[in-house]
């Protein structure tokens, strides 16, 4: 959320060539959000697989639009977020997650996390935050919903109990100075990562919620992150423009790095087409990249998108999409 404004001030940008597609191609469609014309704070937007659907938080419109990957229907959640008393693309909804039968998604104004019933697609509960929410987190570990809030550096964690209604309990508050920037969760290996603003990457431990280790990635500016769950690899966003994969079981070591466009800021991982998605928000480029076993990046086809389309969604199956925030759109990538 923080990051798109960032990122347009990015100045530099990494010498970048892609062997097998030279020539930019263009997306394969063009999906407008409803109420996106005057433009939408887009950042966040994922997958929930127990829906089949990618969640698409449309900032100050106020909705979460749940798309269908292949015919891109939508669904419209209207009443997440108040409309603006001033049109204004930022901040509203950014971000949400699928747990446990429900969504949960981020609301700025006031600073909550929003309970809604995807069935009903009613609002069912608010919880109030700290501070200024980011990425929105589900623990399946834990049972617990992690958020992430840069303004105190800190993630607050909230215990999940399901009764008549769902429940956020607040558990405790993780501390990341410096940060935190991204946050990704690894279950089976009982693990949390995050980013500090600058030149490294934090780990944690998602059952005693304690930082274990902070290593250097070689980045500028630190932003998105992805996990290969099966090489047990996190991917680090370089907002110089590079993309880099470090190696958890070695004290983040860093395996392999390669350049992109300017201005990179949220990535996603395909485990079953083993690519990484790497939007380039001042390049206005979207790079697809192969990843070997060892960790190594090849990039493998080059997109045009738009000026500040900075994140990305995939649903594990080769339909991909990206976000163009200043036309309310998504733009979507057939990689299958």
């Amino acid at each position: 959320m923080k990051a798109l404004l960032s990122l347009i001030l990015l100045t530099t940008a990494a010498p970048f060539a892609v062997s097998a597609a030279s020539v930019p191609r263009a997306p394969n469609a063009v999906i407008k959000m409803p109420g996106g014309a005057h433009g939408i704070g887009f950042d966040d937007i994922g997958y929930a697989t127990q829906l089949g659907r990618v969640t698409v938080p449309a900032g100050t419109t106020g909705n979460l639009v749940l798309m269908d990957p292949a015919t891109h229907a939508l669904t419209v959640i209207p009443g997440i977020s108040a409309a603006p008393k001033v049109k204004s693309f930022r901040e509203g909804t950014t971000s949400a997650v699928y747990a446990e039968g429900y969504l949960f998604a981020s609301d700025h104004d006031p600073a909550e996390i929003v309970t809604i019933d995807p069935k009903t697609h009613a609002v069912i509960g608010r919880t109030p935050l700290q501070s200024g929410p980011d990425y929105v987190r589900y623990v399946a570990r834990t049972h617990e919903i992690w958020v992430s809030e840069p303004g105190k550096a800190q993630i607050q964690v909230f215990k999940l109990a399901l009764g008549p209604k769902p429940e956020l309990t607040p558990a405790t508050v993780i501390p990341v100075k410096g940060g935190p920037e991204s946050l990704e969760i690894d279950n089976p290996r009982n693990r949390a990562y995050s980013n500090l603003w600058k030149n490294k990457t934090v780990e944690m431990e998602l059952t005693t919620h304690k930082v274990l280790a902070e290593w250097p990635n070689t980045c500028k500016g630190s932003n998105g992150l992805a996990i290969d769950h099966a090489h047990d690899h996190v991917f680090v966003a370089c907002g110089e423009g590079k993309v880099v994969t470090l190696a958890p079981a070695e004290h983040g070591k860093v395996l392999a790095s390669a350049p992109a466009g300017a201005g990179i800021d949220i990535i996603r991982y395909s485990s079953k087409l083993h690519h990484l998605y790497v939007p380039s928000a001042r390049a206005a480029t979207f790079t697809i990249f192969d990843v070997a076993a060892s960790g190594a990046l090849k990039p493998v086809a080059l997109y045009k998108t738009a000026p500040h389309a900075h994140c990305v969604a995939d649903d594990n199956n080769g339909h991909v999409f990206v976000c163009d925030p200043r036309a309310g759109a998504i733009l979507a990538i057939n990689d299958r």
